[in-house]
């Protein structure tokens, strides 16, 4: 039995930076065999992925999703597939089919089998007339394709919800941080990559961000505790931020990180050499407001900066 629906659950996308994490979790939570892991890629090497059922599935073909959701029994998408930020600027033609045209495609499929549908915003959505400390209701006017794709996935899920009924819920996640999963082509990749490098014999780091760049951050385990959590509220206690939920962790600069790495590790050195993501990053806000969240579904972070580098060190190590 998986929450009010009965049936398994479908990952999309599970191969990517969330989607390990995800997976594990909801194996966890539920056994192995309930939760079915899938991705463009034919053979998955994490072992996250390998301790359950996995499929190989491309989006943008609907009939193959269809006829999973029917032979598998699914009952709850977690559609995590998509195109991000940097990646998504480099090719924003494959970035508007992966990320709109997959999701619509998941979204008939919730339409056809009455399914309950998680799919991921981001703070990319945000642009640079947001005020620094984003609100929940705010215009969404991105800079970048991958947060335009964002955009335009919260007024579609939001249109299947009121007009087909189609139970769609997202997040606007802001830049994750984890030990177990690669890097997945985002501007906040760097807050990932600096703690292996920190590691490596040479303890050295060139960050493509400017030093003082503040930006919304979350430990992965806050971020995934808060999309199960957003999936099993109740239906009724969610509002119209239901496919685009704000949640706030914590905001900090790439000094600052530095600065809490060297207490453990004082030979790191870090240089600073922006590239064309510092514009990425200058377009969003530096801390969120997630007040309707809390309201909505008691959403509350856990993890601080002193925490996560902990973490981090100690699980690289």
């Amino acid at each position: 039995m998986i929450g009010r629906e009965g049936g398994r659950i479908l990952v999309t996308g599970a191969l990517g930076q969330i989607g390990t994490d995800l997976v594990q979790s909801l194996r966890d939570i539920y056994g192995s065999d309930m939760v079915i892991a899938s991705d463009i890629r034919e053979k998955p090497n994490h072992p996250c992925i390998l301790n359950g059922p996995y499929i190989n599935l491309d989006v943008l073909d609907k009939d193959r999703i269809f006829q999973i959701i029917n032979d598998q029994n699914i009952k709850i998408i977690y559609h995590l597939a998509a195109i991000l930020s940097a990646r998504g600027e480099e090719n924003p033609e494959l970035c508007e089919l992966i990320n709109v045209e997959g999701t619509r495609n998941i979204f008939d499929a919730g339409r056809e089998f009455g399914l309950r549908i998680f799919t991921p915003s981001s703070i990319a959505v945000f642009g640079p007339d947001t005020p620094k400390k984003a609100p929940q209701v705010t215009p969404l006017n991105p800079t970048t394709k991958y947060g335009m794709t964002k955009v335009e996935c919260e007024i579609l899920g939001m249109m299947y919800y009121q007009k087909y009924g189609v139970d769609i819920r997202g997040i606007r996640y802001p830049g994750l941080i984890s030990w177990k999963s690669p890097v997945s082509g985002g501007t906040t990749d760097y807050a990932v990559d600096i703690f292996h490098a920190a590691l490596s014999d040479e303890s050295k780091y060139d960050c493509f961000l400017n030093g003082d760049t503040r930006l919304p951050m979350m430990y992965m385990d806050d971020a995934i505790r808060a999309t199960i959590s957003l999936m099993d509220a109740p239906i009724d206690s969610l509002s119209s931020a239901r496919c685009g939920y704000n949640i706030s962790g914590l905001s900090f600069t790439p000094k600052e990180l530095v600065s809490e790495i060297k207490k453990r590790l004082p030979d790191f050195v870090c240089n600073y050499k922006p590239d064309i993501r510092q514009n990425y990053a200058d377009s969003w806000p530096d801390s969120i407001d997630d007040q309707v969240s809390r309201n909505d579904w008691n959403w509350q972070s856990r993890f601080g900066l002193e925490t996560i580098v902990d973490e981090m060190i100690s699980n690289l190590k």
